[in-house]
């Protein structure tokens, strides 16, 4: 009889070291624009907060198998929870967009840190029958964080003050601990290797396109729901919906596909992706007075698709590679989650600023649907 996911040694360290450091994520992440927005900048520099974060994330996932060679699990996780959480604080020290922009510059590192390795931990902490029920597992305790904080966030900064939201996105210093502890059940577990072959890097690519093309969506409302909608309370509701169907569908996905397998789930949460961007975009059509049904159904049917689109992708991904490859599956897989999320919010910035929201949410719609044809290629599983 397998072990519950929930049981598996390494696992409660993980996700407490997930948890709060996605806790430092999820608050900063609607709000750091908005504090730029309140240092004078316009839509343009409100997207490029988020779009640097993201850019400095992935240029440090590229980074991290190597720094896990050469320094070792632990030293390279709590480095990335203390470059998380620390800046967070310095935020309070001005809110002009270039200080802002740099301090989302070293944020993004630590992110780049805590995505590469909390993924490639949980893929190998289980054996294959369970990887979907442990990346659901995971999954869930990475969405419970923006369940609580995307939504709250942006109401927390304006109705108590911005510190507080601050002081939540330190808590990955909080964490450090606990990716040490992590480390230490991390021994008998495979290291990463330099075996000399190279990664199947091009098995790779579309399961990373179909994650791109989904959070990229996903970035966009993170970024801009406050912007755009008409009500602070609808705000909050849209968001809440957003990320409580994207936790649910991430989680549950994952036992799904351990028992029919990933592919013939993807295609239809490819299409609800772009359905709901297409609500999204008709409920903001009139900058004055948002759709309030249209905006809350849109966010549902988009929140499903990004959740369940996350877990589904990255079993593909692990399933292209062998153990060994598993840090650089985990870093790819992560470079098209934060490279989505980053366009995201500089598409939508400058097409908004040059046009309207509603025609920057249709072009994202129309990315969304073009990674239609990705899923419906059959993938190859590696050879063990």
């Amino acid at each position: 009889m397998s072990t519950s996911v929930w049981r598996v040694p390494g696992m409660r360290p993980l996700l407490s070291m997930s948890f709060l450091g996605f806790c430092g994520y999820a608050a900063l992440l609607p709000v750091a624009p908005l504090w730029a927005v309140r240092g004078g900048a316009d839509e343009a520099g409100a997207g490029l907060v988020n779009g640097v974060f993201m850019l400095f994330t992935v240029l440090t996932q590229l980074l991290v198998p190597t720094a896990l060679r050469r320094f070792g699990w632990g030293p390279v996780m709590a480095a990335g929870m203390l470059l998380l959480g620390v800046p967070s604080l310095l935020h309070l020290l001005s809110n002009d967009l270039w200080p802002t922009l740099a301090l989302s510059a070293v944020r993004g590192m630590g992110f780049g840190v805590l995505t590469v390795t909390g993924s490639a931990v949980v893929a190998d902490l289980v054996p294959t029958s369970q990887r979907g029920r442990a990346i659901g597992v995971y999954g869930l305790a990475i969405a419970s964080t923006q369940v609580g904080l995307l939504p709250a966030a942006p109401w927390v900064a304006e109705a108590l003050g911005f510190w507080v939201v601050f002081g939540l996105g330190a808590l990955p210093v909080v964490g450090a601990p606990a990716a040490l502890t992590l480390a230490r059940h991390l021994h008998s577990q495979p290291a990463v290797e330099d075996t000399g072959d190279r990664a199947p890097y091009l098995r790779m690519v579309r399961p990373m396109l179909l994650l791109l093309g989904v959070t990229l969506a996903g970035g966009a409302l993170i970024t801009f729901t406050a912007q755009m909608s008409s009500s602070s309370a609808l705000t909050v509701g849209g968001l809440l919906l957003f990320s409580l169907t994207a936790a649910v569908s991430r989680w549950r996905m994952g036992a799904l596909a351990d028992r029919a397998g990933p592919r013939r789930f993807v295609w239809p949460l490819v299409l609800l992706s772009a359905v709901g961007m297409v609500l999204i975009a008709w409920s903001v059509r009139d900058p004055a007075v948002t759709a309030t049904a249209a905006l809350l159904g849109g966010m549902a049917v988009v929140g499903v698709a990004y959740g369940g689109l996350q877990n589904l992708t990255m079993l593909i991904t692990f399933a292209a590679v062998t153990r060994r490859h598993f840090s650089q599956a985990s870093a790819v897989w992560n470079i098209g989650f934060d490279t989505g999320t980053g366009l995201g919010s500089v598409l939508v910035g400058l097409v908004a600023a040059g046009t309207s929201f509603s025609t920057a949410m249709m072009v994202v719609a129309g990315t969304s649907l073009a990674t239609l044809p990705l899923a419906l290629v059959r993938s190859r599983p590696a050879r063990r």
